[in-house]
């Protein structure tokens, strides 16, 4: 584990929340607290592995083996330094430069808020009564908005409110999902969350898929309030319940009663070809976790994370054989380095 790393956590690290989580170990497992910390002292430097990371995942749970098939928040980090070049991250990362990066995959209408285009601004709200507004750069789902013109006493008084945060906001059209997939949750438009690798030859791996949906709110991020399930990157089949962070399971959705697990996306294969033509966009940045959604007309992005994240993946609940998907990454690695000789 790169030792650079390891030193920038330990000068950051938020003591006094990794102290509470040691206590809460204790309470469940019996072990003393020295030698749970002595414990996550070795999964940090043997698996990159934060006490974040070895709360959530129960590395106290896991066998040696077990532990080094998981990704940890520094291999995670390890990836994103080895396949995505800083130079280029911004064009993901950057939800306007992004939108005009990725158009043909978008298919909606979209409009940044530059502060210097009002009637262009002014045009797309007349053509879209309800709309999505976010912010250039975030994640999580903070701070997106959801908004109707009729909510304002005019269109001039609107645009005023949207011109505060320019040139730092861009509009969007609302996303009509797949009936079959707002049938789970109409509320929000619930994505799939589709990693994919392009390796130095050139191919491009889809690693993993899981579903997100929403639960209360009009976005599907798990840190917001929604859910998770582990898709079948083969299939686009659901293949366990959802969980939200409170640690609740879903067989089906509690609003709407629908199942979730045993779920087929319609047109997996043109979402799966999607994701392997987006990632050649941006050849510079090689590991991307793609949020797509299922319309009537077919799969469309509704962005990339140069960040794909680590911690949704491989979490306890779905993973009972208590195996996280380092070996995935590794078979990916073995390929491509097969393709060189």
């Amino acid at each position: 584990m790169n030792i650079k790393y390891l030193v920038q956590r330990a000068l950051h690290m938020n003591y006094k929340a990794m102290a509470e989580k040691i206590g809460s170990i204790h309470k469940k497992t019996g072990r003393s607290r020295w030698a749970i910390f002595r414990d996550m002292r070795d999964c940090a430097v043997k698996y990159g592995a934060g006490y974040m990371d070895y709360d959530l995942f129960e590395m106290y749970n896991l066998t040696p083996a077990q532990r080094d098939t998981y990704l940890t928040r520094g291999r995670n980090n390890e990836l994103v330094a080895r396949y995505n070049d800083k130079a280029h991250m911004d064009e993901l990362g950057d939800k306007i430069k992004f939108n005009a990066k990725f158009a043909p995959f978008l298919h909606r209408e979209w409009v940044p808020v530059t502060g210097e285009n009002r009637e262009e601004v002014l045009a797309f709200l007349g053509r879209h009564p309800v709309f999505m507004a976010k912010p250039a750069k975030g994640s999580c789902g903070w701070g997106i908005e959801k908004l109707r013109t009729e909510d304002f006493p005019s269109l001039d008084a609107l645009y005023g409110h949207l011109a505060e945060r320019a040139p730092l906001l861009e509009l969007e059209e609302v996303i009509e999902q797949h009936p079959a997939v707002a049938a789970i949750y109409p509320g929000s438009i619930n994505t799939v969350r589709m990693v994919t690798i392009r390796g130095k030859s050139g191919r491009v791996y889809l690693v993993t898929a899981m579903f997100r949906i929403g639960n209360g709110k009009f976005v599907d991020n798990f840190n917001s309030g929604g859910m998770v399930a582990p898709m079948d990157p083969e299939t686009g089949t659901v293949t366990d319940r959802a969980l939200d962070k409170r640690k609740n399971l879903y067989g089906n959705h509690p609003a709407t009663g629908t199942p979730i697990q045993g779920f087929v996306f319609p047109d997996w294969d043109r979402a799966v070809e999607l994701v392997t033509q987006a990632a050649q966009v941006v050849p510079e940045v090689g590991y991307v976790g793609w949020d797509v959604c299922f319309t009537p007309d077919g799969p469309c992005l509704v962005e990339g994370n140069q960040f794909p994240g680590h911690d949704i993946y491989q979490l306890p609940v779905h993973t009972p054989d208590k195996i996280g998907i380092m070996p995935r990454f590794r078979a990916i690695e073995a390929q491509e380095k097969a393709l060189e000789q």
